[in-house]
């Protein structure tokens, strides 16, 4: 017998709040989306896509490379990493592997000024790159740098450390003294705690990242589902929420049925979802401000809202008839913003926050940024996953 659509979410809702959401849906999800995520067009297929922009990564040197400075690595290159990595393994290319592996050597040497310090979200999220390494190769060394980072980011701060009235009070309560509320401070707290509870199995890395998820929840998400910058910036900047959705499909991957925190933040998942289809343009694209329709249409957000898309579908956490032809339809609008050289164009600047709507829609647009190459290899890492 079929269910009412209205009766479908109401339960929906009800399974969430008791916890047993993900369970509900897992096995209709994973039967229901191959559909939606194959016989792609030619050209267009996640494992051709994939391999462009991660080779076009091995080529390319460390972002801000100056001959005789080195500059520690920060977000968007572990981004980029990180997608790279997955991709690598998931499709099966030990050449690529081997490839990114050898990216890392010279930081265990010459260039080991480049593992930067854990001193914020930006920097200490590179522990997600030995992480990976160390799941993949059970090299020691990966291990030791990638738990160092994750260890600091809940230590006490250095003592010369100027920290945020957030980050003390977040520090009181359980949280990292990094907190800030921005919101794409998810990704980057959340990823490198559950690498290392994936790497590790100690419990404790996705406790943190999950606790954090839930502040960060309470603090910024609005009633539509969609996040401001930060509290006192009240813009619904298109990357900036990509970081939060792609931060929270990352750790319900990890996060077990049972978890405490586990039905707040797929509710939340869930409440975002929804809120996105309804600003996805006709061409896939969602833009750089979400609830601008003048605003640009923007790759670095799309991306990341199709891995989140993509992620749910498969894991049956959304209803793969609703949400498969959205990531769908959004894959085959970003691939369509690859040049030859595997570059992707239209990605927003670095973008600090700031309450003025201009400055949000007059912002530069990139080619080959990381910011938007990451995104790319996380979908195409999702789609083989």
């Amino acid at each position: 017998m079929s269910t009412p659509r209205a009766l479908r979410a109401l339960l929906s809702k009800t399974l969430v709040t008791i916890g047993f959401g993900a369970i509900a849906l897992s096995q209709a999800g994973a039967q229901s989306n191959a559909g939606y995520f194959g016989d792609w067009p030619a050209g267009t297929s996640p494992q051709e896509i994939g391999q462009r922009v991660a080779e076009r990564f091995v080529a390319s040197p460390h972002p801000g490379f100056m001959p005789g400075r080195t500059r520690p690595i920060i977000y968007p290159e572990v981004c980029a990493w990180y997608g790279a990595l997955t991709f690598a393994q998931l499709s099966g290319n030990q050449e690529l592997t081997t490839a990114l592996i050898k990216r890392f050597d010279p930081l265990f040497g010459p260039e080991a000024a480049r593992i930067p310090k854990s001193i914020n979200v930006d920097s200490t999220v590179f522990g997600a790159v030995p992480f990976q390494l160390y799941i993949e190769t059970k090299d020691p060394r990966y291990l030791q740098i990638g738990q160092d980072l994750a260890d600091r980011q809940w230590a006490p701060p250095p003592a010369d450390t100027h920290v945020a009235p957030e980050g003390l009070d977040g520090l009181a309560h359980g949280l990292t003294w990094q907190t800030r509320y921005w919101v794409d401070d998810m990704y980057m707290i959340t990823i490198v705690q559950t690498q290392a509870y994936r790497a590790t199995g100690d419990a404790k890395y996705l406790d943190r990242a999950a606790n954090e998820v839930v502040a960060y929840l309470d603090k910024l998400q609005e009633p539509n589902g969609l996040f401001h910058h930060a509290p006192d910036v009240p813009f619904f900047w298109g990357r900036g929420d990509g970081w939060f959705a792609v931060g929270m499909a990352e750790i319900l991957r990890s996060l077990p049925a049972d978890h405490p925190q586990r039905a707040r933040i797929l509710e939340g998942y869930r409440t975002m979802m929804a809120s996105l289809l309804r600003y996805q343009d006709a061409n896939g694209m969602w833009h750089q401000l979400i609830d601008h329709p003048e605003a640009w249409p923007e790759t670095s957000c799309t991306g990341m809202f199709a891995f989140a898309m993509i992620t749910g579908v498969k894991n049956g956490w959304l209803d793969a008839a609703t949400y498969g032809p959205a990531a769908r339809k959004a894959w085959l609008g970003l691939v369509s913003y690859i040049n030859p050289n595997g570059d992707v164009r239209e990605v927003c600047e670095g973008t600090n926050k700031k309450n003025d709507l201009q400055y949000y829609l007059d912002r530069g647009r990139k080619v080959g940024d990381m910011h938007g190459q990451a995104p790319i290899l996380w979908c195409a890492s999702a789609l083989l996953r």
